[in-house]
Parts: C-alpha cells; sequence; structure tokens
C-alpha cells in the first residue's frame, strides 16, 4: 500500500516539476490546492447559477484565449501584437464559412480543425514577412493593429449577395449568422456542445491550454524566449535563431487565437466585424496589463474580471450605464500602468516575497538576543 502511495506522490511530484519553473507565478503547494479548489468551483458554477449567467460566463471563457495569446508572446518573448484579434476574427469567419457548408457533425469538426489551421497559418504567413524581414518593437504593434483594422474595414463592405462562401453569406457590417454549435462527430454519432456543456468544455480546454503553456514556458524553449525578450542582440550573439524562435512563438499565438475565435463563433452562432476592430484589439491588451504581462493566471484572472465588470456595466447594472463601460476599462488600465506597472499579480506576488523576507529577517535577528538573555 505505501508502495502505491509513493508511486502516486512520485508520479504528482514529477507533474509538478514539468509545471514550475522561473517563468511562470505560483510555484508552491499553496498556489495548486487554491487553483484545483477554483477549478472545482468553477466545476460546480453552472450548478447554483441561472442559464444566462452561464452563458455569459462561456464568451468569457472564449475570449481568455485571447489573453493567454497576447500573454505567451507579449509578456515571454516581448512581442506586442496590438491586432492578435486579426486571428481570432479569420477562424471565427472560417469556422462559420466551413461549419455552413457541411453542415453535419462530421463537417462542424472539420470546421473546427479548419479554421484553427488557417488563424495559425495566417499568423505563421504574417510572422514571416515581420520578423524576417527585420520588423521590431513598435513597428510590429503597427503592423498587427493595421491588419486588423483592415479586415475589419473589408468585411464591413462584404454585405452583397456575392460575397458569399458556397452558403456562407459573409454579411458585411451585419456579420454571418447561422453558424453552428461546437460539434465533435464521426458518421451518425455526434456529440453538441451548447450551453452547459459549451461550457464545460470550454473549462476543461482552458485548464489544459493554461497547465500546457506552463509546461512550454518552463522548458528551455521558454528560457529563449525570455531571453530574446531581455535582450535579443545578446541572444542572437550565442547562436540563437531569433527570428525562427519569435516566428515559432507568434504562430502559437495565433493558434491560441484561433481556437478562441472558434469557440466565440460557435457559442453566438454568429460573428461580425467588430472582432477586427480597435474597440475589441484594445481589450486583450488591456486584461494582459492589468493581470500581469508575465501572468498567464493573472491574464486569465483580469480576463474574467473586467468582461464580467463590462456586461454588468453594458446591462445597465448600477448607476453608470453602458456607454462608460470601456471609459472605466481605459481608466483602470492607466490606474495600473501608473501604480502597479507590472501588473496585478506580479504586484501581489512581490509584495509577499518582501513580506516573507521581513519576517525571516525579524527571526533571526531576534535570535541572537534571546540566546544572550539565557
Amino acid at each position: 500500500m505505501s508502495g502505491a502511495v509513493d508511486s502516486v506522490v512520485s508520479i504528482l511530484s514529477g507533474i509538478r516539476g514539468r509545471l514550475e519553473g522561473p517563468n511562470t507565478y505560483g510555484n508552491s503547494l499553496v498556489f495548486w490546492v487554491a487553483f484545483v479548489l477554483a477549478v472545482f468551483w468553477l466545476a460546480l458554477y453552472p450548478l447554483v447559477t441561472d442559464p444566462y449567467t452561464i452563458i455569459q460566463t462561456s464568451r468569457y471563457f472564449a475570449v481568455a484565449f485571447l489573453a493567454l495569446s497576447l500573454c505567451f508572446i507579449w509578456g515571454y518573448a516581448g512581442v506586442l501584437s496590438f491586432g492578435q484579434v486579426a486571428f481570432f476574427g479569420v477562424a471565427a469567419y472560417t469556422f462559420g464559412a466551413i461549419g455552413i457548408n457541411l453542415s453535419s457533425a462530421m463537417g462542424v469538426t472539420v470546421a473546427i480543425v479548419g479554421a484553427v489551421v488557417v488563424g495559425t497559418l495566417a499568423a505563421a504567413l504574417l510572422g514571416y514577412f515581420m520578423f524576417y524581414g527585420g520588423v521590431r518593437d513598435t513597428y510590429v504593434t503597427i503592423m498587427t493593429l493595421v491588419v486588423a483594422l483592415v479586415l475589419n474595414t473589408f468585411m464591413a463592405q462584404t454585405a452583397g449577395s456575392e460575397w458569399a462562401i458556397g452558403k456562407a453569406q459573409l454579411g458585411g457590417f451585419n456579420g454571418m449568422t447561422d453558424i453552428p454549435s461546437l460539434t465533435l462527430g464521426i458518421g451518425e454519432t455526434a456529440m453538441v456542445f451548447e450551453r452547459g456543456a459549451l461550457y464545460y468544455a470550454l473549462l476543461v480546454s482552458l485548464v489544459l491550454v493554461y497547465l500546457g503553456l506552463r509546461v512550454l514556458l518552463n522548458s528551455s524553449f521558454g528560457m529563449t524566449m525570455v531571453a530574446i525578450r531581455e535582450d535579443e542582440a545578446r541572444t542572437e550573439t550565442f547562436g540563437y535563431n531569433v527570428p525562427f524562435v519569435k516566428l515559432v512563438v507568434f504562430t502559437i499565438g495565433g493558434s491560441l487565437a484561433a481556437l478562441g475565435g472558434v469557440f466565440y463563433a460557435s457559442w453566438g452562432n454568429y460573428v461580425d466585424p467588430s472582432v477586427f476592430g480597435i474597440a475589441f484589439a484594445a481589450l486583450p491588451v488591456v486584461w494582459v496589463s492589468v493581470g500581469g504581462r508575465e501572468s498567464l493566471i493573472g491574464a486569465l484572472g483580469a480576463t474574467l474580471a473586467i468582461e464580467q465588470m463590462r456586461t454588468a456595466l453594458s446591462s445597465g447594472i448600477g448607476p453608470i450605464g453602458s456607454e462608460w463601460a470601456l471609459v472605466i476599462v481605459g481608466g483602470l488600465l492607466l490606474g495600473v500602468i501608473l501604480f502597479m506597472p507590472a501588473g496585478v499579480v506580479p504586484t501581489v506576488d512581490s509584495l509577499v516575497k518582501r513580506l516573507q523576507e521581513r519576517r525571516s529577517e525579524q527571526g533571526q535577528s531576534a535570535q541572537p538576543t534571546e540566546e544572550a538573555v539565557e
């Protein structure tokens, strides 16, 4: 019996060792206990709340993939993409176009894969021209934003009947409608994810992606990402192929955004050009800045909190009203940049470490005094 327990403890220690490292916050047993409890609470959440809240929370989960993608490429590789929504929107439209034309369960499954592939390829193509073309720093931010705005303008002008992919009308400013729900199936066997089922599918996917990114960031590849962020020229001097690493990072970020776009389109059965708009493009930057650029869990927490606040304001809850929702979010960003430039989670983590160090120093200074008294 003790042998089996030792084996389980050894396996858990091995898994924990892969998840922890200098590039991630939350490397203590207390964090993992809190993390498990939080996931457990989120799993029970649909049982204690109303259907509307479940649907809204599913949307928060879908856009949280955008936050993770931006946190990954900006916080750890130093590549600020202001147009991460471009891959999110491209995947959403692709999922809709394929899903409407291949409306069977198998067809929608193909649409999921196809949309993620197209979004990933779009990121890889843009990243190739940027990083191998010598585009850096602010110019990357500008180029990605321009791409998103160009897509926003283009898709808003596709209102005519001639703008269709098979049976799927792009819809122009009004957007694409009748997008199928998330479905996995082969032949006559199908599993449709709607409402509570979609909530749980998103929750499981989000947890797996978060844990997977932690493993990647604490690997040698993650160390290279951080080295590029800290000193790109020096990292290149040591023989690392910096443009290739940045391309891989940017492509992975694009695939995460694309996955979020698929979830988002299937969540509302609808997508419109506003997903490429500047207001939507700014939100991931706000989420990640507030939560902490170098903290995946901070980006996730900030996304859920800010989107819940925006929904409350947009629904007219409280005395302020919906028109001020984005103004308040902008004020929140300004306040965090001024008083907590690293973000909430890194700042709190730093404060906790200072308190622990101070207590340790006080304990060490008190010990000789007691001995002297004796």
